[in-house]
């Protein structure tokens, strides 16, 4: 009598949808419904070229078309829903032109068999999403203000493409799984500092010319160097450097520089009037000579550098043009990005992610001699691209195109 009271029960539930076995697709009743709940209000802003299908999900409830879906919504989260073949493309257009660019993408395998097998795990779609949801707080920001921008219906079909291209570049970015960490959005000419759900340090950066873009990527600080010499990149020394010499027999004193066979300063020294230089005047192959700027007050990397190593050679640094922070634009570097306060900087870093106290940094910095101080508490720096950003006030900052990718990136669902 109670097995039978009990299967009766059983059955009672799977009807009323409390319990809900797998049909041959995977699906429970319970996980279709919170996928259409997620579906009806774009929860996570990934339906982008997949409209038709979903309209024909939303009618039928088939389940091979929930699964197809389930697999291209995650894909849209996971990859963005701009068309990457055709900004890889634009990208090498660029370089072609001799536009030094680079933008990084973070492309995660999104495998149909695993989210069927999930699917039959019972996980829950959210469950399920999760791992590919962007860790940015500008997603979620930006997805909630566009998502009521759009119901509001006032605000204009270019602020909301705008807004919603760069919900999408969140999804390109690497994950920020970091409390603290550095962000220098380059359309803002802007660095800051988070820590926690808190702006520590806010202020102006230069960042590359538009034919010479800082690079779009994520990498560690790892040391900070005080009172740094200046390793000419061999680019700089072809096209600016030699033939400047040449003409101005006192360039290199001027200049504070020297030429020696590597960038370290104890290798042999190298008179410029024994070498024929004509050889090395623009063109891309490597100079066998070495020209380094030797620390002072005058270094074109001014006091200080903050070093996470990469393969662009791009760093944060002082510098000696202050009076270019006070322009609008400030897309005037090499690639590197200047510091508007690399001594705030240099006294958060060193109080926060050394061991170091400030006194002894103090003294390293007055001496005009290179130190390193070593970082001992990680802290990802990522240069990002965001023409619009939500600040702390809740206000939707929005930004002018300095490199052009509001125009090369292109949405799937346009």
């Amino acid at each position: 009598m109670k097995i039978r009271i009990f299967l009766v029960a059983v059955f009672a539930a799977l009807l009323s949808g409390c319990v809900s076995a797998p049909d041959s697709e995977g699906w429970g009743y319970s996980q279709k419904k919170e996928f259409l709940t997620i579906l009806e209000t774009d929860k996570y802003v990934s339906i982008c070229n997949q409209q038709e299908l979903y309209e024909n999900v939303k009618k039928s409830k088939n389940s091979k078309l929930m699964t197809k879906m389930l697999v291209a919504y995650t894909n849209n989260l996971a990859n963005s829903c701009i068309d990457l073949k055709s900004f890889k493309a634009s990208q090498e257009i660029k370089k072609e032109n001799k536009i030094d660019t680079y933008y990084a993408i973070n492309h995660q395998v999104v495998s149909k068999s695993n989210i069927i097998m999930k699917l039959r795990s019972r996980q829950t779609i959210e469950e399920i999403l999760k791992p590919y949801v962007p860790q940015s707080d500008q997603f979620f920001k930006l997805s909630q203000a566009y998502s009521a921008l759009k119901v509001e219906n006032n605000t204009s079909a270019n602020v909301l493409h705008k807004i919603r291209l760069n919900i999408e570049r969140t999804k390109l970015m690497e994950p920020i799984i970091d409390a603290n960490y550095a962000l220098i959005n380059i359309p803002e000419f802007t660095v800051r500092i988070v820590e926690g759900n808190n702006t520590a340090l806010q202020f102006a950066v230069i960042v590359g010319k538009p034919h010479m873009q800082t690079p779009i990527f994520s990498e560690q600080l790892q040391y900070v160097t005080i009172n740094p010499q200046w390793g000419v990149p061999d680019s700089i020394a072809r096209n600016e450097i030699i033939p400047n010499m040449l003409k101005k027999p006192n360039y290199l004193a001027r200049k504070n520089m020297v030429i020696r066979k590597s960038y370290d300063l104890s290798s042999p020294e190298v008179n410029q009037d024994d070498v024929d230089w004509t050889p090395y005047i623009g063109g891309e192959e490597e100079v066998p000579y070495k020209f380094i700027e030797i620390p002072s007050n005058r270094n074109a990397l001014g006091r200080v550098k903050f070093i996470f190593p990469n393969k662009h050679a791009v760093y944060m640094h002082d510098t000696q043009s202050k009076r270019l922070f006070k322009r609008q634009k400030r897309a005037f570097s090499h690639g590197c990005i200047r510091l508007e306060k690399p001594v705030s900087l240099l006294r958060h870093i060193t109080t926060y992610y050394t061991n170091q106290n400030n006194e002894t940094v103090k003294k390293w910095y007055d001496s005009l001699k290179t130190h390193h101080l070593k970082i001992n508490k990680r802290l990802m720096v990522h240069t990002a691209y965001l023409t619009s950003y939500m600040n702390k006030s809740g206000k939707i900052l929005m930004f002018n195109d300095v490199y052009g990718f509001d125009k090369s990136q292109k949405l799937n669902f346009e």
